[in-house]
C-alpha cells in the first residue's frame, strides 16, 4: 500500500483548479479552500468536493444545507492562502454576497455555485459532499491553478 508521503508527492503532479467552499454556520459565514471539486453528473446536476473529517472549518459549517463553490482566478492565491489558514478571521478584509439561497459568494471569483447537500460519505479522513447544483454564475478571467505544491496560473 502506498504512503501519506507517496500519494502526495504523486498528486501534486496532477494540477487542479482552486476553490472555496463556504457556508453559513451558528456563528456566521464560514469557509475553506479546496483542491478537490468536481463536476459529478449533469443530469441531475451535480457536483462534488472532499474535505478533511476533522477541519476546524467544516466543523463549524458542516451542518449547513446550501453551500457556495467559489472558483477563484489566477490573481486570487492570497485569497486562497487567507481561508486556507486555520484560527484567523477568513473573511477580515474579503467583500462577499449572498448567493440565492445564502451562501456567501466571495467577490471577484471567476465563478460560483450554490448547491443543497444531497450525500455525505466519509472515506478515510476525508468526507465528501455531494451538492445538487441550484445556481450558478461566472465572470471573466483565468483560473487559479494548484501544481507541484503551489499555486499557478495558465500562462506559468
Amino acid at each position: 500500500m502506498a504512503h501519506a508521503d507517496e500519494l502526495k508527492e504523486m498528486a501534486s503532479r496532477y494540477p487542479t483548479g482552486v476553490v472555496v467552499i463556504t457556508a453559513h454556520g451558528p456563528h456566521g459565514p464560514a469557509g475553506f479552500t479546496a483542491q478537490t471539486f468536481v463536476s459529478l453528473s449533469l443530469e441531475p446536476p451535480l457536483v462534488s468536493f472532499a474535505v478533511a473529517s476533522e477541519g476546524k472549518s467544516w466543523a463549524t459549517m458542516r451542518d449547513a444545507t446550501y453551500f457556495g463553490v467559489n472558483v477563484l482566478r489566477a490573481d486570487q492565491a492570497e485569497l486562497a492562502v487567507q481561508f486556507a489558514t486555520s484560527g484567523i478571521d477568513k473573511y477580515e478584509g474579503v467583500s462577499w454576497r449572498p448567493g440565492p439561497d445564502g451562501s456567501p459568494f466571495l467577490e471577484g471569483a471567476l465563478a460560483w455555485l450554490e448547491g443543497e447537500r444531497v450525500a455525505e460519505s466519509r472515506y478515510g479522513d476525508h468526507d465528501v459532499v455531494v451538492l445538487s447544483a441550484a445556481h450558478v454564475e461566472y465572470g471573466e478571467g483565468e483560473p487559479l491553478i494548484y501544481h507541484r505544491r503551489g499555486f499557478r496560473s495558465l500562462e506559468s
